[in-house]
């Protein structure tokens, strides 16, 4: 049977449970016009097609190895939720390597996005930026769903599920900022930095822009979506603690994943456990891998399994 729902067809489907009195054919109808009825209710297509994903993930011991784990997802069941990728940032080391990742980024979600994934825009702090474009609107009318926890403004450590990070991100070198992790040698703190989405990442077609959980899950729901990818910055802050972030999802049930070619941490090699940057965003990554999620690579949603995306016959 198509995927595609359309008004005709569920006008029919109407029409004919109406005249149709009893026999074993009524629950068949009625079932019909329920999966109509929520098909209706997305914004986004729900296309055919299924990725091929590799989960990576780890025990909860620190020598514990990382294993893979092979999976499909529907592309009509999966989203992607970047994470404050702005125009700039405070940090001008870390700005960079936003500058470095923003245009691999964009391919991942273009790609994604072709084959049916929806796509969330979460610069926090510039969503008023927004405000008059389509892509607030959309997500502002999506139906109002009743999360099954509180949504929080803020997630922090939760050490009934995680010990203390391994990196150390609390020093603040800056007496103007409350910035913690920035690895500038001299911090010259900008007030006043761009929170537009950096302009390598395009804003287009279904996409919608929020950085306020309960729309996001609204949005969720409506669309049902339930794989969530999480790419973006900073690992071990915003990726982790923001209303619509990794354990914010999880405590919501939903099957998040980290991206973790495509993600950044905000730490400082001055700072313990004295390692490369690139070293400490990969300690960030393990620690989620083993007490929050799987991560995967971006790759893995730019195509999906030959044939898979053929109407049904």
């Amino acid at each position: 049977m198509p995927m595609f729902s359309t008004q005709p067809r569920r006008r029919f489907l109407q029409t004919l449970l109406q005249s149709c009195t009893a026999g074993a054919l009524l629950p068949q109808l009625n079932t019909l016009l329920a999966e109509e009825t929520s098909q209706s209710s997305r914004s986004i297509p729900p296309v055919p097609g299924k990725f091929a994903v590799t989960l990576r993930k780890r025990g909860k011991e620190n020598d514990a190895p990382a294993t893979t784990e092979k999976t499909e997802w529907n592309a009509s069941e999966t989203a992607i939720i970047i994470c404050d990728m702005w125009a700039d940032h405070p940090c001008k080391l870390a700005a960079q390597r936003v500058d470095r990742m923003a245009p691999r980024m964009n391919e991942v979600i273009s790609k994604a996005r072709d084959q049916g994934v929806a796509i969330i825009h979460a610069p926090s702090g510039g969503i008023q930026l927004y405000e008059d474009t389509p892509y607030r609107q959309r997500i502002k009318e999506a139906k109002p769903s009743k999360p099954p926890v509180p949504i929080q403004s803020w997630c922090y450590l939760n050490p009934e599920k995680e010990p203390p990070l391994p990196v150390d991100d609390t020093v603040q070198r800056s007496t103007e900022s409350s910035i913690r992790g920035c690895d500038d040698p001299i911090a010259d703190y900008k007030k006043n930095t761009d929170r537009h989405e950096h302009p390598a990442i395009k804003i287009i077609g279904y996409d919608v822009i929020s950085a306020n959980g309960q729309e996001i899950y609204n949005f969720l729901e409506q669309e049902q979506r339930k794989n969530i990818v999480i790419m973006g910055v900073h690992t071990n802050m915003c990726v982790l603690g923001r209303p619509f972030g990794i354990r914010q999802l999880r405590y919501l049930d939903k099957n998040v994943v980290l991206c973790r070619d495509l993600t950044d941490a905000l730490y400082d090699p001055r700072d313990r456990p004295y390692v490369s940057h690139a070293r400490g965003t990969e300690m960030i990554i393990e620690h989620i891998e083993r007490h929050w999620c799987p991560s995967i690579l971006g790759k893995d949603l730019t195509k999906v399994i030959s044939g898979s995306n053929n109407p049904d016959s």
